[in-house]
């Protein structure tokens, strides 16, 4: 299972957006492991075209929805001030998405930069797409 970031959701629904990110989602969703959460359903859906609402929604009906628990807004808190605390700024969505893949442990596909440096400092687990935006399952080490 993969949290599909916005960035990813957004990139790939642009008319003229990265290739590797559509065919990525696409592989992902073809493969029944693309997941979402609230944050993620907000930021698209509210900043959809009126003409792709639709389509969009009806993509996030069908796709698993990992509800974030007050545990998980707690630890998403402390992900903060640490975070902070060691120079990385991060919106609070990204966070708490971050925090609830690592209560999952599942990867998170994302194109935001500051993923990466939250995956260094809190342990969380990016997915990377294959060969040609191909499906990239885990490596048996994790």
């Amino acid at each position: 299972m993969v949290l599909v970031d916005s960035s990813i959701w957004i990139e790939a629904s642009r008319r003229d957006g990265d290739l590797g990110a559509k065919v990525a989602l696409e592989a992902l969703l073809e493969e029944y492991e693309a997941a979402t959460t609230s944050p993620v359903l907000l930021e698209v859906l509210g900043g959809a075209r009126k003409e792709e609402r639709k389509r969009m929604a009806d993509y996030f009906a069908i796709i698993p929805h990992i509800q974030a628990d007050a545990k998980d807004w707690d630890k998403a808190i402390s992900f903060a001030w640490f975070l902070r605390d060691n120079g990385i700024s991060a919106p609070w969505n990204d966070i708490l998405i971050a925090t609830v893949a690592l209560r999952r442990e599942i990867r998170v596909y994302a194109r935001d930069k500051h993923f990466d440096a939250m995956a260094n400092m809190m342990g969380l687990t990016l997915y990377r797409p294959g060969y040609g935006g191909s499906y990239s399952p885990e490596s048996p080490e994790g």
